[in-house]
């Protein structure tokens, strides 16, 4: 990953975009010396939302599982027929 100061951002975005989008790879802007964002494709950014759903969610189930709050394998095909139909 590389590092470009926001003044490079500005004066070259199209072309910055244009390789962001080549090689996928994310560009780390730095603003007075200092991490302000990352450069990133669309579909590299797009995977990692879902990722990041997807994660939350494991997270969600294991805290449900330390509260207890748990079905029978019966209860929870009831509840996925639901939704399913």
């Amino acid at each position: 990953m590389r590092t470009e100061l926001v003044t490079t951002l500005k004066r070259k975005a199209t072309k910055m975009i244009a390789e962001v989008r080549e090689d996928r790879s994310p560009v780390l802007i730095t603003q007075r010396g200092r991490p302000a964002a990352y450069l990133v494709d669309v579909e590299s950014y797009e995977l990692l939302q879902k990722r990041l759903a997807l994660m939350e969610g494991i997270a969600r189930g294991e805290q449900a599982i330390e509260a207890g709050r748990v079905l029978t394998h019966e209860k929870a095909r009831q509840r996925m027929a639901r939704w399913l139909k």
